[in-house]
């Protein structure tokens, strides 16, 4: 009997083990082959180990998984496995948005064209009729030509006005339509809480920069965030990522992108490793002054730190390499205690 039991409570653990790993696959948007299966259960079987902290930091918030995020972790992750933390929904519905303001704006145009088709015609019936005038008047006397041609005249000029009013409205709304279709892909690459660029718009500046530029990448990532948000709800942990982003791109003295959840990337150009540190660290030194607090009660927030990894690497070999060195550069800063910078060997 007590064997039995023992089947029946181990037989219990493992279909909640089973249901876990389920869930765990389902909220990231992974199929479940084995690859994905064993890297799910590696989190979900040991919630203290290396692996699953580190998922509860990327993850904390509601951001989903990356297939980059599973990659640097010693996962695999097979195709149709999301490529960045962005919401699924919110990228077709951007995209979709896009798409309906081009389709718009390529309407107007061929309507402009259409416009300038029409006004070129009439133009030249116009010109047709005044030579059929010209003739009339030297057929029949000038008095029934000038008739005519005030007739004309008239005619044209109300055509004139009519064109030139569709084609103004025809303007007005095709520059507005453009200044909507530049704000869309402003946002599309904007981080809508920290106003900075996000993850797509800092990996087109790496690409775009100079092949063989020296380049400093730093990974810089706010620490406790998850006891912040815990303690003090996700509004507050908002504003502390606000704060953290703002002294950043003030600071920094570089490109600052919001990479995901609490985490940041710098992109230094001509500026050494050691440098980069220490502007980091004057950042953070800036940042462990400032008493928080929550707004609407006052109550002390603490010391707000951050830990950064620091890596050198050249333009056009390799972004993904060069973050990979400066996150486990990150991760030994965390290790080590947190609220320092750690530059890569």
């Amino acid at each position: 009997m007590a064997s039995k039991a023992v089947d029946v409570r181990q037989g219990t653990a493992g279909d909640r083990l089973f249901t876990r790993v389920g869930a765990f696959l389902s909220a990231h948007r992974l199929s479940p082959d084995p690859a994905h299966y064993a890297f799910a259960y590696a989190v979900i079987a040991q919630p203290e180990g290396l692996i699953a902290r580190r998922v509860a930091e990327l993850t904390d918030g509601g951001v989903r998984l990356s297939a980059r995020d599973i990659e640097q972790l010693g996962g695999t992750a097979l195709a149709g496995a999301p490529a960045g933390p962005a919401d699924d929904a919110e990228m077709t519905a951007d995209a979709a948005t896009q798409e309906a303001m081009i389709e718009r704006m390529m309407h107007q145009l061929d309507g402009f064209g259409d416009t300038m088709r029409i006004a070129h015609a009439e133009a030249n019936d116009f010109g047709r009729d005044l030579a059929r005038s010209a003739a009339q008047m030297r057929d029949v006397g000038a008095d029934a030509g000038v008739e005519e041609i005030g007739r004309l005249t008239a005619a044209m000029i109300e055509r004139v006005q009519h064109a030139e009013a569709k084609l103004e409205s025809t303007r007005r709304e095709t520059e507005e339509l453009r200044a909507a279709l530049d704000e869309a892909r402003g946002s599309a690459r904007t981080d809508p809480l920290t106003e900075l660029p996000n993850r797509r718009a800092f990996d087109e500046a790496f690409a775009a920069l100079a092949p063989g530029a020296r380049v400093t990448l730093a990974m810089c990532d706010i620490d406790h965030f998850k006891r912040i948000n815990d303690s003090f709800g996700h509004p507050v942990g908002d504003r502390v990522i606000r704060t953290v982003a703002r002294t950043l791109a003030d600071e920094g003295g570089c490109l600052v992108a919001r990479y995901g959840g609490e985490e940041f990337a710098m992109l230094f150009e001509g500026v050494t490793p050691a440098e980069a540190a220490a502007r980091i660290d004057r950042v953070r030194a800036h940042i462990a002054e400032r008493r928080l607090r929550v707004r609407e009660t006052g109550e002390p927030i603490g010391t707000v730190s951050f830990s950064a990894g620091v890596a050198e690497g050249v333009a056009g070999e390799g972004r993904a390499a060069l973050v990979a060195r400066a996150d486990a550069a990150l991760y030994r800063a965390k290790e080590q205690g947190r609220a320092r910078t750690i530059v890569a060997g």
